[in-house]
């Protein structure tokens, strides 16, 4: 008897909760910043692709499918599709630095990713900010020229990356053309020696400061 009255109580117990229906769950959103610090963060100082293929927009995608939080900073706009680049528009350089130390003094980053930089006065920029602001983790990719032969940096600026940029850097990630261009020598005499070529392009990349070179075989 007693123990029928103990089933009971919870069987009346149970037809009140169903008749109330689910009990709302407790709500807590945590502050944005502690969001972004569940992630690794990076910051990508580079160009905006219109046709998002390239750019700012494949930086972001890659950035979240691998599972980290994405920043930007944009150093140029480009008009460009499937078909090539229809223009360039190189964003002035006290506006990037607002970008980059906007990003900085709030949400900070763990990594910075370089692209197209534009100018040698844009290159000179960002290697003063990741100066100021003691970047450890750099992946320099020297954008040079797009995929349908439009020159992304000036002819000026090649020295400049080459003396400002790449001792600052963890890695960086030439393709073929860029390699040669670094290296001052024609694209098509790195490409006609091969895997070979390649591995002493990194060798002679490696000499001018960064940690790490990787050479890339396509664009």
């Amino acid at each position: 008897r007693c123990m029928s009255a103990y089933v009971g109580q919870f069987q009346a117990q149970d037809t009140a909760r169903a008749a109330a229906g689910p009990a709302p769950l407790p709500v807590w959103c945590p502050p944005a910043r502690h969001v972004y610090m569940l992630q690794k963060r990076v910051l990508s100082i580079a160009g905006s692709d219109s046709g998002g293929g390239a750019g700012i927009q494949a930086d972001l995608k890659t950035i979240q499918a691998l599972g980290s939080f994405g920043m930007c900073a944009i150093a140029a706009l480009t008009a460009q599709n499937t078909l090539g680049v229809q223009g360039i528009h190189a964003v002035p350089v006290p506006f990037l630095r607002d970008q980059i130390n906007s990003v900085m003094a709030d949400l900070g980053a763990d990594c910075v990713k370089t692209g197209m930089l534009a100018t040698a006065e844009i290159v000179q920029a960002v290697a003063a900010s990741l100066r100021q602001h003691n970047i450890q983790q750099l992946v320099v990719d020297p954008v040079m020229i797009a995929k349908g032969g439009a020159p992304l940096l000036t002819a000026d600026a090649i020295q400049t990356v080459i003396t400002e940029l790449l001792p600052l850097a963890t890695v960086i990630t030439p393709n073929v053309p860029e390699a040669a261009c670094l290296l001052g020598i024609p694209d098509t005499e790195l490409m006609a020696q091969g895997v070979e070529g390649m591995k002493e392009a990194a060798r002679k990349l490696h000499a001018l400061g960064p940690r790490s070179v990787l050479v890339k075989g396509g664009h």
